[in-house]
């Protein structure tokens, strides 16, 4: 083999070994999901619907199911206008106090999610929020923005700005001309952002172990006491059906890359 090659290959087959490591719980929960025995076995002896129809039936995971979609929603419509504002005021701004507002908005993303998760608690115990869909959003909402950020910087940066001056200039004031000229022009950026806020508030376990519960437990947090407490299969099938949501979520991102792309 040629010497030049060697670094090549080598990388190739690192990145094979990391993909590996990363896909095979994947691999493994899957075929697990569709097994009729009543515990975790893989390979599955038998494979059937019983545990998907055992979540669809079940009161206790559908209402867990839909406090987390709830949520999750609901933190996606109110993380994506503050980050789209804190993205256009942190690229266009000219004060230094806009690396500051950058630097804290992305302090959810850096620091640790178990400190995150005690310091909302601490918090939620002094107002009431313990236990409450307000609590869940707004902690999903916090953890979210950074996403938003992120993405509409990044479309912003590539934006040609001269665009939404000469709007102005004809006359339309700057909250106009964003929404006429600038957003149809980073709306890819826009829906990533929020996608991947939903994805997150709809995959948090953490903060979700520390201030849901009662009825408004979430759908991760009942997989991990379900975990604790008695290793059901019901788990192998959400987990699946999560995995396929999220994939998919993240497919449309490409999608819509791709035909703003074109455009």
């Amino acid at each position: 083999m040629n010497q030049s090659a060697l670094p090549k290959v080598l990388t190739y087959a690192l990145f094979g070994l990391v993909l590996l490591f990363l896909i095979l719980p994947i691999l493994i929960i899957i075929p697990m999901s569709f097994s009729d025995a009543r515990f975790l076995t893989f390979p599955p002896r038998v494979y059937s619907m019983r545990w998907y129809e055992a979540f669809l039936g079940s009161a206790a995971w559908m209402s867990a199911a839909r406090t987390s979609f709830t949520v999750a929603l609901l933190a996606t419509i109110l993380a994506t206008p503050i980050g789209i504002a804190s993205a256009y005021a942190i690229t266009y701004s000219s004060l230094r106090v806009m690396r500051l507002l950058r630097l804290m908005l992305m302090l959810p993303l850096m620091v640790p999610i178990i400190i995150v998760a005690i310091g909302v608690f601490l918090i939620y115990a002094r107002t009431g929020l313990l236990s409450s869909i307000a609590g869940l959003v707004l902690a999903d909402t916090m953890l979210g923005i950074p996403f938003v950020v992120l993405a509409v910087t990044a479309g912003l940066q590539s934006f040609d700005h001269t665009q939404e001056m000469v709007a102005r200039s004809l006359g339309m004031n700057r909250f106009r001309a964003f929404m006429t000229v600038t957003l149809p022009q980073i709306k890819a950026s826009v829906a990533s952002g929020a996608i991947f806020v939903f994805i997150s508030a709809l995959d948090e376990t953490v903060v979700a172990l520390f201030i849901s519960g009662g009825e408004t437990q979430t759908l991760t947090k009942r997989m991990f006491t379900a975990l604790r407490d008695e290793i059901d299969p019901t788990i192998a099938a959400i987990s699946t059906l999560l995995t396929v949501i999220s994939f998919l979520l993240i497919l449309s991102i490409g999608l819509f890359q791709r035909k703003a792309n074109r455009r």
